[in-house]
């Protein structure tokens, strides 16, 4: 059976253990290797992974790219705008040929069915490099991040501050699966979607939502932003004036615990969603974390590829 991960759902908490646990490992055998080496086993050799972005991508295509190389395989890049399914072509008839030419299929779009519906007309595993419901492989990457920092996952407490986004639906997603608390500051109108914090409470997850970003933070041991006007939305100015109680700063840090490690997934607007005396500061995580952009990927990939978990 084809493997996809649209969801961190799709792989479940073992899976994402697992990924985590051969992420490190394989990142620590690495060390010393020019970064366009492949891994001394090469486990994905000639294999091809196509790449689709309809949007704009730093840090998911340069992850992804080096991900596949660094197992041994290779990538192909096809810009939404200048395929064929950019200019109506079905989003059925892309997966079928993807699948008679390469072996795995990344897309980053915005609308979650089109992805959905990509996976099923695909015969290779489809991944989901982003969409505007969830962002599973970023959250891979940030549980990896502070696992390798010395956080046990089970019973932490993370804190989110600022929009009700696709970043926060996989956080809240990964809680259930592997047993983690959220407490989500967010100003009324950008509420997540209910449906992730229900399923993560079935799971024994205790998901809180507050309007009070003290409260959101205290005791917590991860604190979490993104930036508040993502790509494509309007309403700028609203948003902002609504968000601005949300901001990461130095005295809102100082309610978590002494040693909160700060994530954010970037890019980042400083002076907006964070102060930069916190960004750069020193609990910040984030050039760990976008490094471990590729680690995540490569563990992401060896499980759609049925090698791990």
């Amino acid at each position: 059976m084809t493997r996809h991960f649209l969801n961190l759902t799709d792989a479940g908490g073992d899976a994402i253990a697992a990924m985590i646990a051969d992420a490190i490992d394989r990142k620590a055998a690495r060390k010393g290797l020019p970064k366009g080496a492949a891994d001394a086993d090469a486990p994905l050799a000639g294999r091809t992974l196509a790449m689709i972005f309809e949007k704009n991508s730093t840090r998911t295509r340069v992850s992804f790219d080096m991900a596949i190389r660094q197992l041994g395989g290779s990538s192909l890049i096809l810009e939404g705008a200048t395929s064929q399914l950019g200019r109506g072509e079905t989003v059925a008839d892309t997966a079928r040929v993807l699948s008679r030419m390469c072996d795995a299929i990344m897309i980053r779009t915005g609308d979650h069915a089109k992805i959905e519906e990509m996976a099923r007309h695909a015969s290779v595993p489809v991944i989901n490099g982003l969409t505007d419901l969830s962002h599973p492989c970023q959250i891979v990457a940030d549980l990896l991040t502070v696992v390798e920092h010395g956080l046990a996952l089970p019973g932490s407490q993370w804190a989110w501050l600022g929009d009700g986004n696709n970043v926060l639906h996989s956080i809240v997603e990964a809680a259930g699966l592997l047993k983690f608390d959220v407490r989500i500051g967010v100003p009324q109108g950008y509420d997540p979607d209910p449906s992730f914090a229900s399923a993560a409470q079935a799971l024994g997850a205790r998901i809180t939502l507050t309007r009070d970003a003290p409260e959101a933070v205290a005791g917590a041991d991860v604190v979490v932003t993104d930036t508040w006007v993502s790509m494509g939305q309007d309403h700028a100015d609203e948003k902002l004036k609504a968000m601005m109680p949300y901001q990461v700063t130095v005295a809102l840090m100082a309610g978590a615990r002494a040693d909160a490690k700060f994530l954010h997934c970037l890019p980042a607007h400083r002076g907006e969603e964070v102060v930069a005396e916190v960004i750069d500061g020193p609990q910040s995580l984030i050039w760990d974390e976008a490094e471990n952009r590729i680690h995540a990927q490569k563990s992401v990939l060896l499980w759609a590829f049925g090698l791990l978990g």
